[in-house]
């Protein structure tokens, strides 16, 4: 039975091998997601940030990070959800928008504390939309179809040049 014996680096490498159940390409880790892991006495202590209140993924995500840690030998897990700070796609690791981008969706255009794209994005009606790049071919002459894409955190777009359709994951 593992104790404190094994690390929190080891702890945060076991998570990054449990995928998002909504996008399977990227860990819970890359997604930013897992905000904290810390022993208290003989029990593993995961704090979670749910990608947007009242998401339907985290028990899904909730049982999988247990799930992991036991498969491990670590008895004792407690998940801690923490809504303050919201999540923000700024925590994303930067292999994590590489995942995304191999596997089709778009990962944010922008850091959403960056006003950047107030100024240098396109014009729709009364909403400044930030210049998204294809993920298939590259090209950044693309439009939004939907502001809802597959999940809530998605929005659908087209791509002018290849005409392809792809996720367009949102800065929030």
């Amino acid at each position: 039975m593992a104790s404190l014996s094994v690390s929190t680096a080891q702890v945060w490498d076991w998570l990054g091998q449990v995928s998002d159940p909504e996008i399977p390409v990227i860990s819970i880790v890359d997604l930013g997601i897992v905000r904290d892991v810390v022993w208290q006495d003989d029990e593993c202590v995961v704090t979670i940030t749910p990608t947007y209140s009242g998401c339907p993924a985290m028990q899904v995500i909730a049982d999988a990070v247990g799930d992991a840690l036991r498969a491990h030998g670590i008895a004792r897990v407690r998940l801690v959800s923490q809504l303050a700070p919201a999540w923000t796609t700024d925590w994303m690791s930067e292999a994590g928008r590489a995942k995304l981008k191999g596997y089709g969706i778009a990962p944010p255009a922008q850091q959403v504390i960056d006003i950047s794209g107030l100024k240098g994005g396109v014009k729709r009606g009364a909403v400044t939309a930030p210049t998204v790049a294809c993920p298939n071919c590259g090209s950044t002459r693309t439009a939004l179809t939907s502001q809802f894409g597959s999940t809530p955190c998605k929005a659908l777009y087209k791509c002018l040049d290849c005409l392809e359709p792809f996720d367009y994951f949102k800065c929030h």
